[in-house]
């Protein structure tokens, strides 16, 4: 009788060969390999070059020879030779697919995987955070997306997508996708031009709003709205509206993670555009109106190396001083357990700790250990993160609050089931 990884090996084995005309230029044939065996353990559809074969044919065609050689035998014992040994693994049954754009370590894919769906398609350039992606949902995303091809990419009810914040042109603007081209932005509104989703869901940071004093947002919109989507925002402010029209109401599209149980002060933006004519309106989630409290998310036993240095210390300080004295009012952030939330933990956060340090009694404060970063921002204590404490950090700091996706996942499962 075969082990479930040696079963596992041999069909990796088996289909690693067959994959690589399918493995697009800046990613590792690994990812491609794991993206075709969730598809047959999920039924979704394979990543391939379409131009070559179709790719519910190659699914066929694949599973019938993994059946031939005793591989395969029903999709439900598949599905439990491939998600079994993860313990963040999505339904059995999901009731919708999504894709992962702009990944990170998943944590928006945790957020709708927990809201029943799954995962047919991640791409993550960062190689540090691939490799934690890969730990905890047992795929290795795909990397550079600018060189995948849209049509390429399988279908899905719902596009997810945290992306770099880049200034567009001013310079002749039609206010089409080719005005975007030269952002990640646009790799994104080809993929949603090209497979239709029936919802896409941005994310970014609340700075998004102001950035260059709106243009940003409004190019972003009108891009996405001219290759029909809508979104909360009326198609007739972000074509003749101004600017500020746009950011007053994109205000609204801003979550906090206190409002969901989480005890960081943490806003970000999550524009969710839908097809036209899909529904009317988004009702984004409502505060749960919950007290938190820092307590909740802190270890009993913290590592004494968390504590800082007296030198370092000494600079907060010193710094926090001289810019009371400038006018600025920033410096470290500091909570004890009985504080309602922290500062926003960031991706600068191994640096020296400054936005979020942890009173201690009798003596300096301390960092938050990794595990407490990944409470912070909702990660299960399941999650397993970086051996690498910097990456850690890095990884916690650039994520989502999962709590916040969840919510916002289960409005939008409302109007797909």
């Amino acid at each position: 009788m075969k082990s479930e990884t040696s079963v596992l090996q041999q069909v990796e084995e088996f289909i690693r060969p067959l994959v690589l005309e399918h493995t697009p230029e800046g990613t590792e044939v690994q990812a491609v390999v794991d993206q075709w065996v969730h598809a047959i353990a999920t039924d979704s559809q394979f990543y391939c070059d379409n131009t070559q074969v179709d790719p519910n044919q190659l699914r066929i065609d694949i599973e019938f020879s993994l059946s031939l050689n005793g591989l395969l035998k029903d999709r439900k014992s598949f599905f439990n030779e491939v998600f079994g040994h993860l313990k963040l693994k999505p339904l059995e049954n999901a009731s919708f697919r999504f894709i992962d754009l702009f990944a990170g370590i998943g944590g928006v894919r945790l957020g709708f995987q927990q809201a029943g769906g799954t995962c047919v398609f991640s791409s993550e350039f960062d190689k540090h955070a691939q490799l934690t992606y890969k730990k905890n949902h047992g795929e290795f995303p795909f990397g550079d997306i600018t060189l995948i091809s849209p049509e390429s990419i399988p279908d899905h009810d719902v596009l997810l997508a945290g992306f770099p914040c880049q200034p567009f042109s001013h310079a002749g603007l039609k206010l089409g996708i080719e005005d975007t081209r030269g952002t990640l932005f646009h790799d994104i509104a080809r993929i949603i031009e090209e497979k239709n989703p029936r919802f896409a869901v941005l994310e970014n940071v609340k700075g998004l709003i102001s950035h260059d004093k709106g243009h940003t947002l409004k190019v972003i919109l009108k891009t996405l709205t001219n290759i029909g989507y809508s979104c909360n925002i009326p198609k007739s402010i972000i074509e003749n509206g101004s600017t500020k029209e746009i950011q007053n109401l994109a205000k609204s599209m801003v979550l906090k993670s206190i409002d969901f149980g989480v005890p960081q002060n943490r806003q970000r933006i999550y524009i969710i555009l839908w097809k036209d004519g899909e529904i009317d309106n988004f009702d984004y989630p409502e505060s749960m109106e919950s007290d938190t409290r820092v307590g909740d998310i802190l270890e009993a036993n913290p590592n004494p190396k968390l504590t800082i240095s007296d030198r370092l210390w000494e600079g907060h300080q010193r710094r926090k001083m001289q810019n009371k004295i400038n006018g600025k009012g920033f410096g470290y952030g500091i909570v004890n357990e009985d504080s309602p939330y922290t500062n926003t933990l960031s991706a600068r956060y191994y640096k020296d700790g400054s936005e979020v340090l942890i009173e201690q009694h009798g003596k300096n404060p301390r960092k938050v250990s990794p595990r407490e970063a990944a409470r912070l921002q909702g990660f299960p204590d399941e999650f397993e993160y970086s051996d690498s404490t910097v990456q850690a950090y890095k990884q916690f700091g650039n994520s989502v609050t999962v709590n916040v996706v969840r919510a916002l996942a289960e409005c939008i499962v409302s109007h797909i089931e």
